[in-house]
């Protein structure tokens, strides 16, 4: 059987990594059979020195990426078959954005804002013993904070980040729309990827401004839930903060 190695479980979603949760989401949406095994020690062993990674007959692979390919060629899953090559084309590229735009705006929100990071440290350092939590929390942060600086979006202000994380979220639900699923009735690679980033925000336990932009659009909000009623079984206890106005 798959093994898919992840953080596990956190602020109320399968996982706070979108790059697992898309794993996970991919490996349920196909039928193909897998377990969980969720420890931040899984970083140690990771291929590529980040999760998530799988294991299958003895084959470790890394990124979500690769992860896909391989279980497309080994196991004849096609989420995409239903969909045109130019539907394709834009499901890459699509997905491609939200993982180099939106995701850095949920690590931003989650890592470097003063009013969640104490949540994040929690989170994934809590179980490491003092003051050894305090160093690595410390250390994390700082490798995350260079990492935004790198790859640009460091660089702005956090009311700018806002607006480019509403962009993206307003994008979103536009091209949603109505539809059950993106490109229609039938869910795709790009629902795939877009649900992992928006259920970290729209399901998530966390309350700030960047949950709240996600959580103001009803028809993203309600896409996150029947996903989540779906593939994982159960209702997404928001906070009262999703309220919708």
């Amino acid at each position: 059987m798959i093994k898919l190695y992840g953080f596990g479980a956190n602020f109320g979603v399968a996982d706070p990594s979108p790059f697992v949760l898309k794993t996970d989401l991919y490996l349920r949406v196909a039928g193909i059979e897998f377990e969980s095994v969720a420890q931040m020690s899984n970083l140690g062993k990771a291929p590529k020195g980040k999760l998530p990674f799988i294991e299958d007959d003895d084959e470790l692979i890394g990124d979500s990426f690769f992860i896909r390919r391989h279980l497309q060629n080994k196991y004849a899953v096609d989420l995409d078959q239903h969909l045109s090559a130019e539907q394709r084309a834009s499901a890459y590229l699509l997905s491609k954005a939200l993982d180099e735009d939106l995701y850095w705006c949920l690590v931003y929100s989650r890592w470097i804002r003063e009013d969640t990071w104490p949540l994040s440290k929690q989170a994934f350092f809590g179980g490491l013993p003092f003051p050894l939590k305090q160093i690595i929390a410390g250390v994390s942060r700082r490798g995350v904070r260079v990492a935004l600086n790198k790859q640009g979006l460091g660089r702005h202000s956090d009311a700018e980040i806002q607006q480019l994380c509403s962009q993206s979220i307003d994008s979103l639900a536009l091209l949603l729309g109505d539809k059950p699923y993106f490109f229609g009735e039938q869910i795709s690679s790009l629902d795939i990827t877009a649900f992992a980033l928006l259920a970290n925000l729209i399901l998530s336990e966390i309350d700030n401004p960047f949950t709240r932009i996600a959580r103001s659009h009803e028809n993203l909000l309600h896409y996150c839930q029947r996903i989540q009623a779906k593939y994982y079984g159960e209702a997404a206890q928001l906070p009262e903060s999703a309220a919708l106005a």
